[in-house]
């Protein structure tokens, strides 16, 4: 069974956008190992200098990779957009083989370069999303993609 894996900076603070999560984790239960990890956003002054936010996320980045395997998708807005039946093929791709997918979903400053550079960048869209909806909006397609790769009538 292919094992997924969220990794997000922060926690989600508003009830509402951690049920919407926790309904796709309940959906995902049995067609992926689906594993959520939110680790913690470095703290920065309320005026941070760009060196101080290359620095946060630096740290932030080594942290990532430290629980990040297999192939990783870092969500960043200089990524390839990609659709749903593009996300589901990445995800039957990687059903061939057992392993990891892990995405990445940064703090409200991005994400490091090393980050960046350690997987294939994808973007949701040109647009600016809080990264509370990106959460739900991420989990939502990783349980349409294997809608799809089943051929149910979810995905229309």
């Amino acid at each position: 069974m292919l094992e997924i894996r969220v990794i997000c900076i922060g926690k989600l603070k508003e009830k509402h956008w951690r049920d919407a999560v926790a309904e796709y984790e309940k959906r995902l239960f049995s067609l992926c190992k689906f594993q959520l990890i939110e680790l913690p956003e470095v703290r920065l002054p309320s005026d941070p200098s760009p060196a101080q936010i290359a620095a946060a996320l630096e740290q932030e980045g080594k942290t990532i990779l430290e629980r990040a395997a297999g192939k990783i998708y870092p969500l960043c807005i200089e990524g390839k957009e990609v659709d749903s039946p593009g996300l589901a093929k990445k995800l039957e791709n990687a059903m061939q083989s057992p392993g990891t997918v892990t995405f990445v979903i940064g703090s409200s400053h991005g994400l490091a370069e090393t980050v960046k550079k350690a997987g294939e960048g994808l973007s949701m869209s040109p647009m600016t999303f809080p990264h509370q909806l990106a959460r739900v909006m991420l989990c939502e397609q990783i349980y349409r993609s294997f809608q799809i790769i089943s051929g149910t009538k979810y995905h229309k």
